[in-house]
């Protein structure tokens, strides 16, 4: 029952047995709580490491739109980024230092191991953000259609060398216009 119902409830309840207002009042509050507390829900966090994490979180914000979760944040003793979190969307992912996990960047490993695919409103306003901020275009901005779906895309190398993609959804293909997927066309 919503607070609200409950609330009701109580009130009338109480007209003819006072007593009961103190018996509800617990049941009410645990509602209340229940209603505005966040929820936490299931989901997935990639964890991205950085030699840099200061400039990471810097560069992530000022090229790509996303923004720190300030609680999030941790610092060492010695005042370095031991991790935080940025939020574009309804999409989280968590940067740190390398090493933590066995984890290493790319500038370090000398190698692209993953990409991470983020979907916007407007590629094209986002690739002119990402070319002012520097970023390095590994892939320059094309449509591309596979499965059921059309997307425009194009993909950056953050300073440290991950692989990020960005798409807009376009429109969904009829199957007879299905090629291959990008990289295949």
């Amino acid at each position: 029952m919503k607070p609200v119902d409950l609330a009701r409830k109580l009130r009338r309840d109480a007209e003819f047995e006072p007593a009961a207002l103190d018996r509800g009042k617990a049941v009410l509050m645990a509602a209340i709580r229940q209603e505005v507390e966040p929820s936490r829900r299931q989901t997935i966090v990639p964890q991205v490491p950085y030699r840099d994490v200061s400039a990471a979180l810097s560069f992530l914000e000022r090229a790509f739109g996303f923004r720190e979760i300030l609680a999030a944040r941790l610092v060492s003793a010695g005042g370095v980024i031991d991790h935080a979190m940025l939020e574009f969307g309804d999409g989280v992912i968590g940067i740190g230092p390398e090493g933590h996990h066995g984890a290493i960047s790319p500038k370090s490993g000398g190698i692209e191991s993953q990409y991470i695919s983020v979907y916007v409103d407007d590629v094209n306003a986002h690739y002119q953000r990402a070319l002012a901020a520097g970023a390095r275009i590994a892939n320059g901005l094309r449509d591309y259609f596979w499965s059921d779906e059309g997307h425009r895309t194009y993909e950056a190398l953050d300073p440290e060398g991950h692989r990020w993609r960005f798409h807009q959804w376009l429109r969904e293909v009829p199957q007879s216009e299905w090629r291959g997927r990008p990289g295949e066309d």
